[in-house]
């Protein structure tokens, strides 16, 4: 009987252990991200920086798929296909068009919002909260790179569904950037030409195309 109950300590401490792991927890999610087609994901944006007085919301959406992407945010429409980068701002009718270099994308990109913190950072867990009755998990990240101009990130994870619900981003200069995922829906069908520039149709609307080396 006492070899028993040792037994169920030792069950329960490792059970505890792994649910309090955070590089675990991560895994979880970025394997949860990597099983689904296709990600739609609706958020609003906020950035606050209280010494210069700046705070300020927004909406908007993006569409995954692997690496391609396709982003509305401030009127501007920012799509990815894999190899090349398509700014269109309706405004000023123009789109900017320009190779990727992965070499210098230091940045959280929309195909990377989802997986960026597997490489670079370290990590503990924070706050737990309840968001009308979902759990979410915090997990602070801290940049490996000492020269990184992001201070931390938090990341907080719906701990039942394993989707990433909010994302607190702060840099060397106190400013935060604050991403919370309003709806969040996997695998729908998207148009085949979806992650396709259509440069015609945008020089027929009058457009002007900036073409960068």
């Amino acid at each position: 009987m006492k070899k028993l109950a040792v037994l169920f300590v030792a069950i329960f401490s490792l059970t505890l252990a792994q649910a309090q792991n955070p590089k675990t927890l991560l895994n979880e999610v970025s394997a949860k991200v990597k099983s689904y087609d296709n990600i739609l994901i609706d958020f609003k944006y906020n950035l606050n920086n209280a010494k210069e007085n700046v705070n300020q919301d927004t909406r908007g959406d993006v569409t995954l798929q692997g690496d391609k992407y396709v982003l509305n945010m401030l009127g501007i429409t920012r799509m990815f296909n894999g190899s090349t980068i398509y700014t269109i701002v309706p405004e000023d009718e123009e789109v900017t068009i320009s190779a990727y270099d992965p070499m210098e994308d230091k940045e959280i990109t929309p195909s990377k919002m989802l997986t960026f913190y597997e490489k670079g950072y370290t990590y503990k867990m924070d706050i737990t909260q309840n968001v009308k009755g979902r759990k979410i998990q915090f997990v602070r990240l801290i940049p490996i790179d000492s020269r990184a101009e992001i201070k931390d990130i938090l990341l907080g994870i719906d701990v039942q569904t394993k989707h990433i619900y909010k994302l607190i981003q702060t840099d060397n200069r106190g400013t935060k950037y604050t991403i919370t995922v309003n709806s969040f829906k996997t695998n729908q069908p998207l148009s085949k030409t979806l992650f396709t520039f259509d440069e015609a149709k945008y020089k027929r609307d009058g457009y002007y195309i900036n073409k960068l080396d």
